[in-house]
């Protein structure tokens, strides 16, 4: 999100493996517990692009109706084409 915010600068997300759990609209956290649904939200809203595994997708049943708005259903042809145009990847 802070690089979303910054002038000039372009962000995408490639989710995969259980990290697309983190496109699920809906999620109920406690009180003090960061958001993922949140956090896509805000990558989104600022003009960030948020690609989420087909195939990761389908094995835990994520769908277009409950992926977070924005996000969207993707594929390794993505992800190769957004690695050859990035300057920078950051994964953790």
């Amino acid at each position: 999100m802070s690089l979303a915010k910054r002038e000039g600068q372009e962000v995408r997300v490639f989710l995969m493996g259980d990290a697309v759990g983190c496109a699920v609209r809906g999620q109920k956290t406690p009180d003090g517990y960061y958001n993922s649904e949140r956090m896509v939200r805000a990558v989104v809203q600022r003009g960030g692009r948020v690609g989420c595994c087909g195939s990761c997708s389908d094995a835990r049943a994520l769908t277009d109706e409950t992926r977070v708005d924005g996000a969207h259903r993707s594929s390794m042809d993505e992800l190769t084409d957004w690695t050859i145009w990035a300057d920078r990847v950051v994964t953790f």
